[in-house]
Order: structure tokens, then C-alpha cells, then sequence
């Protein structure tokens, strides 16, 4: 083989190994674009999912002072009880605006957790109070009330349940390998569940008469 000849092939070769290398970059890219776009699909999930629980968590807060000014009436005398149910709600409406403004953030996340905790937990106390009291058991309001706090906890509940889901499917993609060095270079970190923390606190109020 002269010089010009093993020239164009040794140029010709070169170029068909550029062209592969060049084709594994654009495919790796391709990949990893494909990647990202599903991991920032998967977290909208679930910040959609706590979005549908930040709703009902409202509805609850609102329900309570209607619950408290129901029942105080007849319960001067369980001051409190009254106030604890308060408090708590108040920390737990904090807690819930921290969470509504990065939802899935661990550290967030367990704040609202230990709040919602302690609301069910006052909330359980004075229910079981309220049984004591039989002309507030027959009270209209008091009813209409149970009816509706029954409903929100079970709203809670479904919503809470959906977002687990769509969290846990977004931590099992970002932590999969190799879609982990997209989430680890994307700045996708790991996204917290809402749980209930002990097993008290998964007693949620019951509102029976």
C-alpha cells in the first residue's frame, strides 16, 4: 500500500471512530435529557399529590375553631383541653404553610408531621370528653360538625395516601442507577413521605355520638 493510500485509509478510519464516539455522546445526551424530563415530571407528581392534601388540611384548620366554640358552652370547665386543641392547631397551620411552600422537604416534612401528630391527639383527647357531656352529644351543630370532620379526615387521609405513592415512585427513579448520576448532577434530592409518626397519632379523632 503507497503512502496516499494508507493515508486515506488511516483518515477514513479516524473518521468512522469519531463518528461512532460522536454517535454515543448524542445517544448518552439524548438519554440523559430523557432522564431529567421524567424526574421533573415525577416530582410535579407528587408536589401535585400535596397540593390535594395542603386542601383538606385547610378545610380541617377551618373546622376546628367552629369545633371549639360548639363545645366550650358546655365545657367551661375543661379550659385546657380547649386550649390544647388550639395551640396545636396553630403549629400545625405553620407547619403546613412551611410544607406547602417545598413539599417533600425532609426537614419540613417531619415538622408537619409531629404537628399534624399533636392535632389528632388534642383532637382525640376532646373527643373523648365530649362524650361526658350527653346535651352536646344531641346538639345539632355538634352533629353537623362530626359529619364534617369525619369527612375531611377520610379526605385527608386518601390524598395523604396518593402523595406517599407519588413520592415514593420519584425516590425509587432518582435513586435507580444509572438515572441516580442525573438525579445527582440534576439537584434532584430525596423527597420525604407523609407520615403518621407513632402509633397514637394514628388515631384519628373520632367525632362519634
Amino acid at each position: 500500500m503507497d503512502t496516499f493510500a494508507f493515508l486515506t485509509f488511516a483518515l477514513g478510519g479516524g473518521a468512522a471512530v469519531g463518528l461512532g464516539i460522536l454517535g454515543v455522546v448524542v445517544l448518552f445526551l439524548l438519554w440523559a435529557v430523557g432522564v431529567y424530563n421524567s424526574l421533573v415530571r415525577s416530582r410535579n407528581n407528587y408536589k401535585n399529590a400535596f397540593a390535594q392534601i395542603d386542601v383538606q388540611l385547610k378545610r380541617r384548620y377551618d373546622l376546628i375553631p367552629n369545633l371549639v366554640e360548639a363545645v366550650k358552652g358546655y365545657m367551661g370547665h375543661e379550659r385546657g383541653t380547649l386550649e390544647a386543641v388550639i395551640q396545636a392547631r396553630n403549629l400545625a397551620i405553620n407547619a403546613q404553610k412551611a410544607a406547602a411552600q417545598d413539599p417533600g422537604n425532609p426537614e419540613a416534612m417531619k415538622q408537619l408531621n409531629g404537628a399534624e401528630g399533636e392535632l389528632t391527639g388534642a383532637l382525640s383527647r376532646l373527643m373523648v370528653v365530649c362524650e361526658a357531656y350527653p346535651d352536646l352529644k344531641a346538639n345539632q351543630n355538634m352533629l353537623e360538625l362530626q359529619e364534617e370532620l369525619t369527612s375531611t379526615e377520610n379526605k385527608v387521609a386518601f390524598a395523604r395516601q396518593a402523595y406517599n405513592d407519588a413520592v415514593t415512585s420519584y425516590n425509587n427513579m432518582r435513586e435507580v442507577f444509572p438515572a441516580s448520576i442525573v438525579a445527582g448532577f440534576g439537584g434532584f434530592g430525596p423527597a420525604a413521605l407523609m407520615e403518621i409518626e407513632n402509633k397514637e397519632e394514628r388515631n384519628a379523632p373520632k367525632v362519634s355520638f
